[in-house]
């Protein structure tokens, strides 16, 4: 059975990322001038800190040196997590999306921008905003077998619903 680099270097990888309780996100290979650029993506479920990058990317870089995968040509390592506008591909990255707007293409050749409210192992809770804004958000069960792809949204203007409580009760923290 012949298998790609990507998956050889995966195999390396997944172990190491799980020993480090990390989630392999995704691997890359790109051929940069004389020499190939690995890109890793790492998360958790509380997110990376960048100690864990770096103690990752140490460790990656002696098991890449010990072995045979990349062979003699040289590279430059690169290790990260997802990044603001991460892909949602697999049940765990919707929930680590929750809370979240979302972009959502799906299937059926539909498009939508929902807030991903709970998420479990067959689909997602989704809140369908309004087109143009105009009526509520109403909610919406979606099987991921519905979703040709989706993507986390960066909000830039978005206020947090404690300092929505806040707004509506005069800016009282409860403090007395």
């Amino acid at each position: 059975m012949s298998t790609t680099h990507t998956d050889r270097l995966r195999a390396l990888l997944e172990p190491l990322a799980t020993q480090a309780g990390l989630d392999l996100e995704d691997v890359r290979v790109t051929k940069a001038g004389n020499r190939r650029q690995v890109q890793i993506d790492v998360d958790t479920d509380e997110g990376v800190d960048m100690d864990a990058v770096a103690e990752f990317s140490r460790v990656v870089g002696e098991a890449l040196d010990a072995s045979d995968v990349m062979g003699e040509e040289p590279y430059l390592l690169e290790v990260g997590s997802p990044g603001a506008e991460r892909p949602l591909a697999l049940p765990r990255h919707w929930h680590r999306a929750e809370g979240r707007l979302a972009a959502i293409h799906l299937v059926d050749g539909g498009e939508l921008v929902a807030r991903v409210l709970a998420a479990d192992e067959d689909g997602a809770l989704v809140e369908v905003q309004p087109v143009k804004g105009r009526g509520r958000p109403k909610e919406r069960r979606l099987e991921y077998t519905e979703v040709a792809r989706a993507r986390v949204q960066v909000e830039f203007n978005r206020k947090d619903d404690d300092d929505l409580l806040d707004e509506e009760d005069g800016g009282d923290d409860g403090a007395q």
